[in-house]
């Protein structure tokens, strides 16, 4: 077997442990979460992620395990993008005023839009959340950040969800948003505009939060030779984040499936 006597009596004296069937399906299991994080998921995060498939694991264990199965995440690197109104376009009061747990969906949405570099130049995202449950409601990407970048990401939020009359739509003042075509779109379905105060990066966290995870989680090894393929890797997240991504503002759900129980629970409230 090419093994030297050193090294045979070695090992008898410290045989190699044999796994058992659940230690194997949990580290396949980690090895899987984690690569579908793309080496995003925390010791915090993936700990969550296994206790909801009903592993019974605490985060010193996941973080020795992470350890030995080498699972290592990216740290995050500093990104900063600011929008400016032209002094023309009329600025809102900011209704929402940092209200980001709205007790419904469909009462406060926010948005915003960032860059992303690609080899052919740099590509803009506009999206849209609802912050009931933190989901991507609408989203656009495009080469230029104008007014019809948000608009397109607002349009297919209004398709997707509907919204009744009174929805607060909070963004910054950036030219895009206070611009008089946006404000007309936004008073054609009768939705009340909110803006973030001078420099305050505060009144739009929850939308920064999103930004930051998808280029520090999702895109900081990766590099896009074209815009076509940074849209589709966004679109990629959005489902990923939508579906799979738990955040503890939803009690460790993720946005969709926190919708769903909001709307089973709802059910069950009337039935009653």
């Amino acid at each position: 077997m090419q093994v030297s006597r050193s090294a045979y009596y070695r090992w008898c004296r410290h045989p190699a442990k044999a796994l058992s069937s659940h230690e194997l399906m949990l580290y396949r299991r980690m090895k899987l979460l984690f690569a579908e994080s793309r080496g995003s998921l925390g010791s915090r995060g993936l700990m969550k992620q296994l206790r909801k498939e009903g592993f019974t694991i605490g985060r010193y264990k996941v973080r020795i395990l992470m350890k030995k199965l080498d699972l290592k995440v990216t740290q995050r690197v500093a990104y900063k993008v600011t929008t400016k109104r032209k002094h023309s376009h009329q600025v809102a009061d900011n209704l929402l005023n940092q209200r980001f747990t709205p007790l419904f969906a469909n009462q406060h949405w926010a948005s915003d839009i960032t860059y992303l570099r690609t080899g052919e130049g740099w590509s803009y995202l506009a999206i849209v959340m609802d912050l009931y449950s933190r989901r991507i409601v609408g989203w656009a990407v495009d080469k230029r950040m104008t007014t019809n970048l948000v608009s397109k990401a607002t349009k297919m939020a209004i398709y997707l969800r509907r919204p009744k009359p009174g929805l607060i739509f909070h963004s910054d003042r950036g030219s895009q948003y206070t611009s008089k075509a946006f404000g007309k779109l936004l008073a054609q379905y009768k939705i009340k505009p909110s803006m973030s105060g001078k420099g305050a990066c505060w009144d739009n966290a929850v939308v920064e939060r999103f930004f930051g995870s998808l280029k520090h989680e999702w895109l900081a090894n990766v590099r896009h030779l074209t815009r076509q393929s940074m849209a589709e890797d966004v679109f990629a997240y959005v489902r990923y984040y939508n579906k799979r991504r738990l955040h503890t503002a939803n009690g460790d759900y993720s946005p969709i499936d926190y919708e769903n129980l909001g709307d089973s629970l709802n059910n069950v409230s009337n039935f009653s």
